[in-house]
């Protein structure tokens, strides 16, 4: 059905897409959020990498973001258009090994991406530095050309206008309660016709089921920027795992760099660690060498959604209320194809293929 007063309960990247393609597509939509367009959202790195996080087991996940990933070339154009350039990047992924034990690992992942049909080219250290010549002393790697990456903090704004240009409304609050047919703040009751979750890792305080299924992963992120004396950043996102904790290099423009990404249970706890900063300029010292010359910019920590078993929850909770959260390391991957499938619910359609195994109904199966 068109013309329902959707409540959004969180600004994040999965509320402000839903909130703009909710209200693109003709309902009423109030997003509730003290602060939108903040939280994990906006100390992403920005990886649309599917292929790159894919594992053995995680079929579904992997499945679900690759279908993302070929909606984002049309959700970043029409986002364009309609709020502003998010920065979509496709220069694509290297992954690389610093030791023989790293290369063995790699060798496991380019196997199983091979055996469900993914493009993935394995290289020598000696390539992957005539492409990337900052590179230190890598032994070998992976060439991903088909993964994306996006500026996180473009996205976001240009996410928040899109929904404000469709008629959007945004409250100041942040939810203490969802019942059907309205969410409760600290100062007032928006009364709706659908609510859905969108609150990432504080989701699971706002329904039972969500109770079982959702937690916070701390994540920690430094900016950098290249100096007059430095080697520029590498042109693609840059992946590795050093000393078994994985480390990612995201270029921005004007010579920036994201560094990322510790992740560990930690609670609510936001705050950077100095063990976390030092981890992170250890670990991206022996990829990049020269990333010890940067200036250091500035350093977050995020709270992600985890989920209990890599799949975030989108689709029915019952009573008028829609999960789409528990994205772990996948928010921004995932945006287009969540934000799609919650539009299908709303209009009474079918949602994308790709999302029915993310029904939160599997929490009260015993099967996860």
């Amino acid at each position: 059905m068109s013309n329902q007063h959707v409540a959004v309960v969180g600004g994040g990247v999965i509320g402000l897409s839903v909130a703009w393609r909710a209200a693109a597509a003709g309902h009423r939509v109030t997003v509730v959020d003290p602060a939108p367009g903040r939280g994990a959202s906006w100390v992403a790195g920005g990886m649309l990498a599917p292929v790159t996080e894919a594992w053995p087991g995680e079929e579904e996940s992997l499945a679900l973001g690759e279908e993302s990933l070929r909606r984002w070339p049309a959700f970043a154009q029409a986002l364009a258009a309609d709020g502003g350039d998010p920065g979509l990047s496709r220069a694509g992924t290297v992954v690389v090994a610093l030791d023989r034990a790293d290369a063995d690992q790699l060798d496991i992942v380019a196997g199983y991406l091979r055996s469900v049909g993914r493009e993935v080219e394995q290289v020598t250290g000696r390539r992957l530095r005539s492409l990337e010549p900052g590179l230190g002393a890598v032994r070998g790697g992976l060439l991903v050309p088909g993964d994306l990456a996006v500026d996180n903090r473009k996205l976001l704004r240009a996410l928040e206008a899109a929904a404000l240009r469709h008629g959007a409304e945004f409250t100041g609050d942040e939810a203490t309660a969802v019942e059907p047919g309205h969410v409760r703040t600290a100062h007032c009751e928006v009364r709706c016709d659908v609510v859905v979750i969108a609150a990432g890792a504080h989701s699971a305080r706002l329904h039972p089921v969500l109770a079982r299924g959702v937690r916070p992963l701390k994540g920690e992120i430094l900016r950098l920027r290249a100096r007059r004396t430095s080697l520029p950043p590498p042109t693609r996102t840059v992946r590795a795992v050093v000393e078994g904790r994985p480390v990612y290099l995201v270029p921005r423009e004007g010579g920036e760099l994201v560094l990322g990404a510790t992740q560990y249970e930690a609670g609510f706890d936001d705050t950077v660690s100095a063990r976390g900063v030092r981890e992170l300029l250890e670990g991206a010292e022996r990829i990049f060498p020269s990333i010890d010359e940067y200036e250091l910019v500035e350093t977050a920590a995020g709270l992600r959604a985890a989920s209990t078993d890599t799949l975030p929850f989108i689709g029915d909770l019952g009573d008028g209320v829609l999960a789409a959260t528990g994205h772990h390391r996948n928010g921004l991957l995932m945006a287009p194809v969540t934000a799609d499938a919650v539009v299908a619910w709303l209009a009474g359609e079918k949602p994308p293929e790709e999302a029915l195994a993310a029904d939160p109904a599997r929490l009260g199966t015993g099967g996860v």
